[in-house]
């Protein structure tokens, strides 16, 4: 079953609150018939947009193939939240890694904070605005959270990290739930399809050339490589896969290591008066449920809340009453609130939560499995892809040494595995346990 037409109308932007609040540009043209590149990308989501823009700052011929429109997957009706890091804490990657690997780790996802912000700077309809908090639902895990707040400060010298116990976590985040968290001012939120409209047009103003409607069926090895799509073909020296969770089984090396999973987003009504109901600071929130969920607000106030809810292809047919009681648990006073938007994606995950990047062959990369904490890496992983088909792979390799191992049984099985994994650990994040 292929993600990219089970839950979505052909080249049409989900009916989101991001699409209801943009202006997109015409649709792009399909590719038809034979063209030569320098680079072909597949996808133009964040990592292949950043990775197109910098090859054609290079002056090398880029073509992007697109199956729907710029923008249209993850990129473009994500959470916003932009997080500092991994989904794995330093001290972790220091243990599996070892210091120097992990600095080097951090100092990349540093780097792609810092290329998020000086992009959005120069282009305010992207909204970025500073502060990402993490909720923890035991006083164990606070524990945790504060411990690695510290090493941060103490071992990398960074000191945005705010820790807090419950009451004053309580006075930030409004839930009764939470028994404590952090506040990273180092983080973010940005209006996530705004910013992969911005960089589908300055990559096209530097020369890249994005083909939508144009989806990839088939990837030939060699030198030249060629990609196919139903029209039309790109005989390219090079070729970037930056499909994520909506690549097709074209390449069965991602397919192993990368598996599509749904997420779901509710908007409620403006709440102009009432939003400091729930959060004091216009910061974004995401906790440590393993089915996590995630939220902030819009320009316009309303208040944007996440949540996965669905381990298979397919759309559950009640996202919105699932999301409303998820919502509700957390903030008992948004229960008279209406919800005018509903929206799921698709996204990549991998088993250790971990980017995947991989170099196929000789002339063949990949950059997947952002698994919900991409809005920076995906786009520094795009970048760091182009530097090295331009010859500069240190920082492709630096995130390439990731552990980031296939599902067990490969993509047969990584569903089924995937399903039961996953349905264990919602009845855990159920049970409290």
């Amino acid at each position: 079953m292929n993600p990219l037409y089970r839950n979505d109308r052909p080249g049409q932007y989900p009916p989101s609150w991001y699409a209801a609040s943009v202006s997109p540009p015409a649709p792009r043209p399909e590719l038809k018939g034979e063209t030569r590149a320098d680079v072909a990308i597949v996808g133009a989501g964040y990592t292949g947009l950043w990775a197109a823009l910098t090859l054609a700052r290079k002056g090398m011929r880029v073509v992007v193939l697109e199956a729907h429109r710029a923008g249209f997957g993850a990129s473009g009706r994500n959470g916003g939240q932009v997080h500092s890091g991994f989904n794995k804490g330093q001290a972790w990657l220091e243990g599996k890694l070892g210091k120097g690997e992990a600095r080097a780790l951090w100092d990349l996802s540093e780097a792609a904070k810092d290329q998020l912000r000086d992009f959005c700077a120069a282009h305010p309809q992207t909204g970025y605005k500073p502060g990402v908090a993490h909720g923890e639902y035991s006083e164990a895990d606070t524990r945790t959270g504060a411990r690695e707040a510290e090493h941060l400060a103490k071992a990398y010298g960074y000191d945005q990290v705010e820790s807090f116990d419950g009451p004053g976590f309580a006075d930030l985040v409004k839930s009764p739930l939470y028994k404590g968290g952090t506040l990273d001012r180092g983080g973010g939120h940005l209006h996530p399809l705004h910013y992969a409209l911005a960089l589908a047009a300055e990559a096209e103003a530097a020369g890249a050339v994005i083909h939508e409607g144009s989806e990839v069926t088939g990837l030939t090895h060699g030198t030249p490589a060629t990609v196919q799509t139903p029209k039309g073909r790109v005989i390219a020296d090079h070729v970037i896969l930056a499909g994520n969770g909506y690549l097709p089984h074209i390449e069965r090396k991602v397919a192993s290591t990368v598996m599509p999973i749904n997420s779901f987003i509710a908007a409620t009504e403006p709440l102009p008066e009432r939003w400091q109901e729930v959060l004091a600071e216009d910061i974004s929130v995401a906790d440590s449920k393993f089915v996590v969920n995630y939220y902030r607000f819009s320009e316009d106030r309303r208040f944007l809340f996440g949540g996965r809810e669905s381990y298979s292809i397919g759309f559950p047919s009640d996202i919105k009453g699932a999301l409303i009681r998820r919502m509700t648990d957390l903030f008992p006073q948004l229960s008279d609130v209406k919800v005018d938007y509903v929206w799921g994606g698709t996204l990549g995950i991998t088993v250790t939560r971990l980017p995947a990047l991989q170099r196929i062959a000789p002339n063949v990369l990949s950059g997947a499995g952002f698994s919900g904490q991409g809005v920076a890496l995906s786009g520094m992983a795009g970048r760091i892809m182009a530097e090295a088909v331009a010859g500069q792979a240190g920082q492709f390799d630096v995130m390439a040494k990731l552990p980031v191992p296939a599902f067990p049984g490969g993509a047969a099985f990584r569903a089924p595995m995937l399903t039961l994994a996953m349905t264990w650990f919602s009845l855990r994040d159920r049970l409290g346990i």
